[in-house]
């Protein structure tokens, strides 16, 4: 059964977050000519992201690119505006990083600060601002220091903030939920990075949620296929979950989650949204794109196709899209 109070928790952030101007509502922008039905992804591009013989991006060339991203998705120009139109007031914004891989593919920490530093300036106080992930190990993994000062941007461990004693349900996913996902934050920017996945074939935006539970692991038969879905579809995720910055400034595309750097490559790119199913979508075509490249075969060759994405994207659970022709895709 689903916990009763989370539900509630969860519907009355989305209230919040639908009547405070930051609800995202594809195409709902102003500005924004796209036809409702469509689902806009913006994949912002800088070739010159990483120097000669670096591992690591520019720091002042992942803000650009992070405001770049920003006005192609809100249509405003300014980023402290484009902002502003996303962030509800005085709200507790959560930033769900990914640093399972390894320091070698974890969400950059040049992003987190860029994001932290534009969430600021436009009205958020930086004790408001949560950095997260599963566990210390992979949330250090990013460059953070876990902190829990109040006066400063707080970096806190999933597994030390504690797990909900009910369980979540829907379909095939039954997991203890994060009390950062459940209580802390009113809002989360999903920060996944672009990798392979040994299991699921590719992990981005949605299976990014699995480092929000007790013990993900339970969730990984069947290729992960319906449960990274089925996950996405508890409402809590449905709710808080309202953007989508996706780290493609560098990728694994086999091998994948752990770090790989016989099969590391530099996408030098963000993907932006907030359709999960859409921006998973397109993940994936990149990553095929890349293995045909390299000789090791799409998904499909390989076993892996991510059946989750077509399961997400179905009428029954309907998270979003994973039809090319219902997506609106930028390109910058």
């Amino acid at each position: 059964m689903k916990n009763r109070r989370e539900f509630l928790k969860g519907a009355a952030t989305g209230a919040v977050l639908m009547s405070s101007g930051g609800r995202l509502g594809m195409a709902a922008l102003a500005g924004e000519s796209t036809p409702a039905a469509k689902s806009k992804v913006v994949i912002a591009r800088d070739p010159q992201l990483h120097a000669a013989g670096s591992t690591q991006p520019d720091a002042k060339r992942v803000q650009d690119l992070l405001d770049r991203a920003m006005a192609a998705y809100t249509g405003k120009d300014k980023p402290v505006e484009a902002w502003k139109s996303i962030v509800p007031a005085g709200k507790v914004i959560g930033l769900k990083v990914n640093g399972l891989g390894s320091k070698g593919i974890a969400t950059h920490y040049e992003l987190i600060m860029a994001v932290a530093e534009r969430l600021q300036q436009a009205g958020v106080k930086p004790g408001n601002i949560i950095v997260w992930d599963q566990n210390q190990r992979f949330l250090e993994a990013t460059g953070v220091t876990v902190s829990t000062d109040p006066n400063k941007i707080r970096c806190i461990p999933a597994d030390q903030a504690g797990f909900e004693d009910e369980e979540s349900s829907f379909g095939v996913a039954k997991i203890r939920l994060s009390k950062l996902l459940t209580r802390e934050c009113d809002m989360i920017i999903n920060m996944p990075i672009l990798k392979d996945h040994v299991m699921a074939g590719v992990t981005f935006a949605m299976k990014n949620m699995y480092g929000t539970v007790d013990h993900p692991q339970a969730l990984h038969a069947n290729n992960c296929n319906p449960a990274v879905a089925d996950l996405n579809c508890i409402p809590v995720y449905r709710s808080k979950i309202r953007l989508v910055i996706g780290d493609a400034m560098s990728s694994i595309y086999d091998g994948g989650p752990s770090f790989r750097p016989e099969h590391l490559w530099y996408p030098n790119a963000l993907i932006v949204g907030e359709d999960r199913v859409a921006i998973d979508t397109i993940a994936w075509e990149m990553l095929d794109k890349k293995r045909v490249e390299a000789g090791v075969g799409t998904f499909k060759a390989a076993g892996r196709e991510p059946g989750y994405i077509a399961a997400a994207a179905a009428a029954e659970r309907n998270l979003g899209t994973n039809d090319p022709q219902k997506i609106h895709r930028v390109e910058i």
